[in-house]
């Protein structure tokens, strides 16, 4: 099987496991605003966006060496699993030792109401931590060692056993954002105990003789990366923090709801990634390897584009059906929040030469760039736009990622980014996000979006059909 068809096959088959449990939790969206309402909808949110940032520093971010040494054949893949289970243990540990200090932060500002809200969710809050830290370290090796098959089979479960508990607990009892919660924490249960008997954990787990090198190397891979992922969350969920601070809990959760449709762009570019990362890995010391990054990013922006395209098509429609009405003017924040996820899909691809060449401080650094960044814009613009100034802040600071890293990763692997090709269609883009912003009658603005999509087609359609014949051919060389 050549390269091409080898990443396809594996994008496929976890497409297949991810793609439908993330559009079920999009038809559910309506649901859940109906349930907890603006407020209770930007608090959940808040709380969500906090256990996923003690999750990283819990486990050190150790599930980035699970996959980097889980799927590199020059290591014990039991030693490898056994050290990054006892990580995550000593994370999770950590983490409870830490939930005291939410009551201080509550006393020294007494007046923060984020600070209120995630002191009285602290405990809560550590069990998700803790579930989701086990389920995300299990999920990730049994990815890396090539069951990929059984790792998307377990996304489709942990998502369908996620809305059987919210029924259960959110609208048959009402419990609000606790049944939320607790929902997310015993479909990480299930979805533990069916990866644990499925793949057969107990016989890459040993208490006795751990490889002290082994440790070491994996954990100078991975702690580079804890810096990364918070500045990555720093990024990602300090908008709507400073929305909750600066405004209100009401604004919070009508800019998590503008962003829900876009994260459509990103479940394509998560999947792909994960595939991705596989083949970066082992293809990493090919001599071809700059052909082959180049090959892929063109058809990979090319998609990005496409599906960025296509959203901005169908955004308003698809929230005035899939939200709950209070939340129907989003649709108007998404056109920057759009593009910055279409960044992000970038960002990330280029962050795959660091993870394949061992370069994890450099992604730090770059990510380091972007938060800070992202911070003083916020500050700036949430003041003065409100919440189209935070989806502006978001699309500014991927953007200088994403050149940041075009530049550094470029003395790793010489790829050809298709630069003119990548500038005329963010142009074609902001040209749609221009008509979703201005345009105030229903028949011109559907027309004008429908051609602008027509044009981003036709322009990314060659790669399309590159893509394919890439794929079909048994032998490519380059």
């Amino acid at each position: 099987m050549n390269r091409y068809k080898t990443l396809a096959a594996n994008t496929i088959i976890l497409g297949l496991g991810q793609f439908g449990s993330k559009v079920l939790v999009i038809v559910m969206m309506g649901f859940y605003q109906a349930a907890l309402g603006k407020d209770g909808y930007g608090e959940i949110n808040n709380i969500i966006d906090t256990a996923t940032l003690l999750m990283s520093l819990a486990t050190l971010s150790i599930g980035e060496s699970l996959i980097r040494f889980g799927i590199d054949t020059a290591y014990d893949n039991k030693q490898v699993f056994s050290i990054g289970i006892r990580v995550t243990f000593c994370g999770v540990v950590f983490c409870m030792l830490f939930v005291p200090l939410c009551g201080l932060f509550t006393n020294i500002f007494p007046d923060n109401s984020v600070l209120l809200l995630l002191r009285d969710y602290a405990w809560l809050t550590v069990l998700y931590v803790t579930t989701g830290s086990f389920k995300s370290s299990i999920a990730l090796f049994v990815r890396s060692i090539g069951h990929v098959r059984l790792y998307a089979i377990d996304g489709i479960l942990t998502t369908i056993m996620n809305i059987v508990f919210n029924v259960i607990l959110l609208f048959t009892f009402n419990l609000g954002n606790v049944g939320y919660l607790l929902s997310v924490i015993l479909a990480d249960i299930c979805s533990i105990i069916f990866l644990c008997f499925t793949a057969k954990i107990k016989n890459y787990f040993t208490l006795s003789g751990i490889d002290k090198d082994l440790l070491g190397s994996m954990l100078r891979f991975c702690l580079p990366m804890i810096p990364t992922s918070v500045m990555w969350w720093i990024i990602n969920a300090s908008s709507s923090f400073m929305i909750s601070g600066m405004m209100s809990f009401g604004d919070s959760g009508m800019y998590k709801a503008a962003t829900k449709f876009p994260s459509m762009i990103s479940i394509f570019s998560g999947i792909f990634s994960q595939a991705w990362n596989m083949s970066a890995i082992t293809e990493n010391n090919s001599r071809s390897i700059a052909k082959f990054y180049t090959n892929v990013f063109d058809i990979f922006q090319s998609t990005v584009y496409v599906i960025s395209a296509g959203l901005m098509l169908i955004i308003k429609p698809a929230i005035h059906i899939f939200s709950d009405e209070a939340f129907y003017e989003a649709y108007v924040y998404t056109p920057f929040i759009i593009l910055s996820v279409a960044f992000t899909c970038f960002s990330t691809f280029m962050g795959s030469v660091y993870v394949a060449s061992k370069q994890s401080m450099r992604s730090m650094v770059t990510a380091a760039i972007g938060a800070v960044l992202n911070i003083i814009l916020n500050l700036i613009f949430i003041h003065l736009m409100g919440i189209h100034g935070a989806a502006f802040a978001g699309f500014l600071s991927f953007l200088a990622i994403f050149a940041v890293r075009a530049v550094d990763t470029h003395k790793i692997v010489r790829m050809d980014l298709k630069l003119p090709k990548m500038l005329l269609n963010f142009g074609l883009l902001m040209v749609m996000g221009a008509v979703i912003f201005f345009v105030t009658d229903n028949v011109i603005y559907y027309i004008a979006l429908a051609g602008v999509f027509g044009i981003v087609l036709a322009f990314n359609f060659k790669a399309g059909l590159r893509a394919v014949r890439m794929v079909l051919k048994k032998e490519v060389i380059e």
